[in-house]
């Protein structure tokens, strides 16, 4: 199956943060970045400091001139992080192949989820949908057959949009894109395209690939493969795995412990299948839940041995869900996580793992 890639990048992830967490500063231009008569740089602009022209990377003296009355705050980059672990939480609760590129976007293979039941966007949405109970953040995403369509596709429609570039619409959208909007086209690059006629992908189209390596060296055989659409599906993944879970976020909030527990016990095998295909047996079992008002509780125990099996995982999420669950309290979100993990050995295993 050709591959699917999914590129999900957070809308003003700094400013949007700073909003959400002072409900004082939401519609109003907010710029991160230090104070206003500082000589730091824009981290980010919220969408209402971008009506005004400020943007990253630009002199904060500048955005001041530009928008003398929005609100200047420093970064709080602890938070920033913090936030960041939540969303990379969320990828991994659908991929394992997920390549990060900065606190607030990445690059996820989700081939294994799309079928002709459930197509790459409704995975997509289901993402951000996530990403935004967990943390009241909006999200962009950009879906293609390869990370450098699909990082195109996600800034097409932001905020809060989902954007998918197939085989059939491709060459419309290349062809129609600014030069300056390609990725890895830098402004150097760009001012130079433009000496040479080059404004946007239909004229980079019309360039043979010889002619753009003597102009630009070998970075002229990729911009002749971008103007065709041509990119890498292999994510760099080089995260080493500590902890697997699951969870899931009810259609409304539910205080049904039969109904729960069912719920925990499918989480509790799903868990169960990604250590045993990865061959990982963890000492840990954490229980998360979420109540009815975004408040999430957790409750951990570790393991007499490093368990892998369904059954092993449900014993203990059975008893710390008892343990850290309100009896009068709806929950809006249950998981289960086993963490510690270690290769499985033949040490780790009893004669009936192999009846």
């Amino acid at each position: 199956m050709e591959k699917r890639i999914i590129h999900i990048d957070m809308d003003a992830f700094y400013a949007q943060i700073e909003q959400r967490d002072h409900p004082d500063y939401r519609g109003k231009p907010v710029i991160v970045g230090g104070r206003s008569q500082s000589r730091g740089v824009v981290a980010t602009a919220s969408y209402e400091a971008r009506k005004f022209g400020v943007h990253s990377a630009m002199p904060t003296r500048t955005a001041y001139k530009l928008c003398p009355d929005g609100i200047y705050v420093r970064p709080r980059f602890d938070v920033y992080k913090s936030v960041s672990k939540e969303i990379m939480d969320v990828f991994l609760s659908y991929s394992e192949l997920v390549e990060p590129l900065s606190l607030d976007e990445a690059y996820l293979d989700i081939t294994h989820l799309v079928s002709r039941e459930r197509t790459a966007k409704s995975v997509a949405l289901n993402i951000q949908r996530d990403i935004f109970e967990k943390t009241h953040l909006t999200s962009s995403s950009g879906i293609s057959y390869n990370k450098y369509l699909a990082k195109i596709a996600s800034g097409m429609n932001k905020p809060k949009g989902t954007t998918v570039i197939h085989h059939g619409n491709v060459m419309e959208i290349l062809k129609a894109m600014p030069i300056g909007k390609f990725p890895g086209v830098g402004r150097v690059t760009e001012e130079k395209m433009k000496s040479l006629k080059i404004f946007n992908g239909e004229d980079l189209h019309g360039w043979d690939e010889a002619d753009l390596v003597r102009e630009f060296g070998k970075r002229g055989s990729s911009l002749y493969r971008k103007a065709r659409g041509i990119g890498t599906s292999e994510l760099n993944v080089d995260r080493v795995r500590k902890s697997v879970g699951k969870e899931t976020t009810f259609d409304h909030d539910v205080n049904d412990d039969e109904y729960i527990l069912k719920v925990l016990e499918e989480l509790s095998h799903k868990v169960s299948e990604n250590l045993d295909r990865r061959q990982f047996a963890g000492r840990v079992v954490t229980v998360k839940l979420k109540t009815h008002d975004y408040k999430t509780h957790t409750k951990q125990m570790m393991t007499t041995n490093p368990i892998f099996k369904g059954d092993e995982i449900f014993h203990y999420a059975y008893n710390l869900y008892h343990e850290v669950k309100e009896p009068e309290e709806p929950i809006r979100l249950i998981g289960v996580t086993v963490s510690h993990l270690e290769e499985r050995s033949y040490r780790n295993l009893t004669i009936y793992d192999f009846l």
